[in-house]
């Protein structure tokens, strides 16, 4: 991390007292001071960025639930601003300056849905000033902004959810509880993977032709990255540079190890290596478009240790099937966002013999004293396994992820509730491993972790 931003960042005690174990927030001696909300009552939104996802964002939260409504948005983008009133209404309140939002008191919530390195900045100043806030995947940008934006939560008070709207999808409720329910046995092993091939999947998004110095902040959207010449690449496509985004790990491996922590109620990998390269977008970016990380997870009281791959790749000419296999010693669940399959299969008791083995090279007599053994220890009964068993999920043609994990939101907020689907101590358990992919990747090293502390174990 460059020095500049070390000296942008206050420093914070290490999280000690964060929650080890389960995702949702204990309560906090704080949160008596939370606002109730009658479920009769507006909860009044703005939206912070109003790019793709944050255009996305708001039409999920507005359909989410009649409790929510959207009156102001923020953005560095003229042409942006001018977009929410032809699209949302003229009454809309937009602003440059989302700083301006925060200073107003009728507005109960924000959706933070900028470029990464100002999730942490705009979400702390949020707490500050009494919103909830739904900020976008990743949570941070650098690891090391984990701790201080999880203290400004606790000391605020406020709901707040991180936006990997897959896990309130029906497909991945369904996997936790055949997880839980222990259809696969003992998981052992996870493969996760969301390819790519298109230019736009690749994140080189329509520049509009006014993009200039007039038209837009640049200086704001550099905030504390480093100062360069204006480039509209930059600013409209900043996911292809590390100085703005997270690369592929940040903005979808986090999907992937969001929805399997969910599923399995992990805390997090032990060790964590990647390898990858820029091998076909080869545009001026200068994160990669392929990229491959095995993550070994430890033993815990609610499962065994397993090893989980996960792998992005933007050149994908082959078959793209964006699926997570969960593998266990007595199965598998492999899902997407709206379909599952579940297969059993378990191993006979007896470990058979013939065939591709070393008892044909037995003489006669031992391979008849072998056979007399082996049918006193196994009983026919033994040799045959069950047959494997096959069970199909589909959601229902309804299932709204997007819009349920904003429901999830507005529901807690509205109760004056901390304990969403995903606050910031589960986001941050799924954010850190995947930065920690990166750092891997461009340091060349293995990195070790530490899930339950929460840190980057040294040496």
């Amino acid at each position: 991390m460059n020095s500049t931003r070390r000296n942008f960042i206050k420093s914070v005690t290490a999280a000690s007292a964060l929650i080890a174990t389960g995702s949702a927030a204990k309560p906090f001696n704080i949160i008596r001071d939370l606002k109730k909300i009658s479920p009769n009552d507006k909860i009044r939104f703005a939206t912070i960025g109003m790019g793709i996802q944050g255009n996305q964002d708001t039409k999920a939260a507005m359909r989410s639930t009649p409790m929510a409504e959207f009156v102001a948005a923020a953005d560095l983008y003229d042409g942006r601003l001018t977009h929410v009133k032809e699209a949302y209404g003229k009454d809309i309140f937009t602003t440059r300056d989302y700083r301006k939002i925060l200073e107003r008191k009728d507005i109960d919530a924000v959706l933070i849905v900028t470029p990464d390195h100002w999730h942490d900045h705009i979400t702390k100043a949020a707490l500050q000033a009494g919103k909830h806030v739904y900020c976008e995947k990743p949570m941070v940008q650098h690891i090391d902004e984990g701790a201080s934006v999880i203290e400004a939560w606790k000391k605020s008070g406020k709901t707040m959810q991180i936006g990997s709207q897959r896990v309130s999808s029906a497909s991945f409720r369904e996997a936790k509880r055949l997880f839980l329910a222990g259809e696969i046995g003992q998981i052992n092993f996870v493969e996760s993977n969301y390819d790519r091939f298109n230019s736009l999947g690749a994140w080189n998004y329509s520049i509009p032709g006014d993009a200039s110095l007039t038209t837009l902040d640049w200086e704001t959207f550099l905030g504390d990255a480093p100062k360069v010449p204006f480039d509209a690449k930059r600013f409209f496509r900043w996911r292809n540079y590390k100085d703005y985004g997270t690369g592929v790990a940040g903005d979808l491996f986090v999907h992937l190890i969001t929805g399997v922590h969910f599923v399995t109620n992990s805390l997090g990998p032990e060790r964590i290596y990647s390898s990858g390269e820029l091998s076909y977008w080869n545009d001026g970016r200068d994160v990669p478009d392929m990229m491959v990380s095995i993550l070994d997870y430890p033993k815990t009281d609610l499962h065994a240790k397993f090893q989980m791959v996960l792998r992005v790749n933007f050149a994908n000419a082959g078959a793209i099937n964006n699926n997570t296999r969960i593998v266990g010693t007595e199965g598998q669940i492999d899902f997407t966002d709206d379909n599952l399959i579940l297969t059993k299969k378990k191993l006979a008791k007896a470990p058979g013999y013939g065939g591709y083995d070393s008892f044909g090279t037995f003489s006669a007599s031992e391979q008849k004293d072998f056979e007399k053994k082996y049918d006193a220890q196994y009983p026919s009964d033994t040799r045959k396994a069950d047959p494997v068993k096959e069970i199909k999920f589909e959601a229902p043609k309804d299932d709204d992820p997007h819009a349920q994990h904003f429901r999830d939101f507005f529901e807690n907020v509205s109760k004056g509730s901390l304990g969403t689907v995903e606050d910031p101590v589960f986001a941050f358990r799924a954010a850190a491993p995947v930065l920690a992919c990166n750092k891997s990747y461009f340091e060349k090293k293995v990195v070790t972790w530490d899930p339950v502390a929460m840190k980057i174990k040294k040496g």
